[in-house]
């Protein structure tokens, strides 16, 4: 559930539109040392271009030379339905293409026909929910329901069942220094990031030095507020002003974001706490959620080094939240 396989679908939709054949490639099972995880996902376009990828480069090269052959095979009765794939099932072939450690693929080969379910995917996403597909082998039938977090790809045989979310999202509470570092460091691991401060001579340097960061205008609480926090969202007060932090803080820690921090010393951030409790009536459970000093332990001492404590601590806390399961998903819709 990456976003990277939201960039292979919006690929293989423009492809398609385009009017190219496209084919999908999922990784469904994986034995030994394999590159890629379960659920991974190539897009294949007629002509031999690709997005995404199944094993890090060791079988794309035969895979691509496998697919462009089959999409150019008359189809004898109906549709082509998907089909599966293996790599490396004997020592030999894994050797051959170079599967580290003797590691085994296994693949299911999907023919792109109708775009409509690619195209509610990703609008789902985009409104930060997320999604399980369905994939019937026999039919190519696919269905797509609500999913929730720490539910797992599922194939038996015949029956594939993935998932795609919402990219995670970072709410930067302030524009200065730090922040660019934090924002320039989480574009590159795909965050959705945003920016606020109403201070317009610290949001216009930043805007200007960091691109694919969006601002978002408002005091920080009436902005934590309106965005609607789901628990894609991480949000870091960095202003170092009580009257910005504070407020953010208050509407964060409420809110359903998976990670809340702000920057401070530990004197700082009790006496933080001791504000929030006694004049907000924040509860013991909700300071706690709070992570302050923001950022791993790791001796940082200049603004870069800082925005890497920061986002080693906001990825730690992000992928044991994407491994807790929650609720049951709601009901499925057939769109194919």
């Amino acid at each position: 559930m990456e976003s990277l396989d939201l960039r292979v679908l919006a690929d293989a939709l423009a492809w398609k539109q385009a009017g190219h054949a496209v084919s999908l490639v999922t990784v469904v099972e994986t034995w030994g040392s394999a590159p890629r995880p379960p659920g991974a996902l190539l897009a294949v376009r007629d002509d031999g271009v690709v997005s995404g990828s199944v094993s890090g480069g060791c079988v794309e090269d035969d895979l691509i030379a496998r697919t462009k052959a089959a999409m150019h095979q008359p189809v004898v009765a109906g549709q082509p339905k998907p089909a599966m794939l293996a790599y490396g099932v004997s020592k030999e072939e894994a050797a051959r293409f170079g599967l580290p450690c003797g590691g085994t693929l296994r693949l299911v080969q999907e023919p792109l026909q109708d775009t409509l379910w690619v195209e509610q995917v990703l609008q789902r996403t985009a409104d930060h929910q997320m999604v399980s597909r369905t994939l019937t082998l026999a039919t190519g039938a696919v269905t797509l329901g609500a999913a929730v977090r720490g539910q797992t790809m599922q194939f038996d045989g015949s029956v594939l069942r993935t998932l795609f979310g919402p990219r995670w999202r970072l709410l930067l509470i302030g524009a200065g220094q730090l922040s660019q570092a934090v924002a320039s460091m989480a574009t590159a691991l795909d965050f959705e990031v945003l920016v606020c401060d109403p201070r317009d001579e610290y949001a216009a340097t930043l805007m200007q030095g960091v691109s694919g960061v969006r601002r978002v205008e408002g005091m920080p609480d009436d902005v934590v507020r309106e965005l609607q926090v789901d628990a894609h969202t991480a949000i870091v007060a960095l202003t170092h002003d009580p009257k910005l932090d504070d407020m953010a803080l208050l509407e964060a820690l409420g809110s359903d974001a998976f990670y809340v921090g702000a920057l401070g010393s530990r004197r700082n951030q009790d006496a933080r706490k001791k504000r929030l409790a006694e004049h907000f009536d924040m509860t013991e459970e909700q300071l706690a959620r709070l992570h302050g000093p923001v950022g791993l332990r790791i001796g940082a001492r200049t603004p870069a080094e800082i925005a890497v404590s920061i986002l080693a601590e906001i990825i730690q806390v992000k992928n044991l939240v994407a491994s807790t399961p929650v609720a049951s998903p709601a009901s499925r819709c057939v769109i194919a």
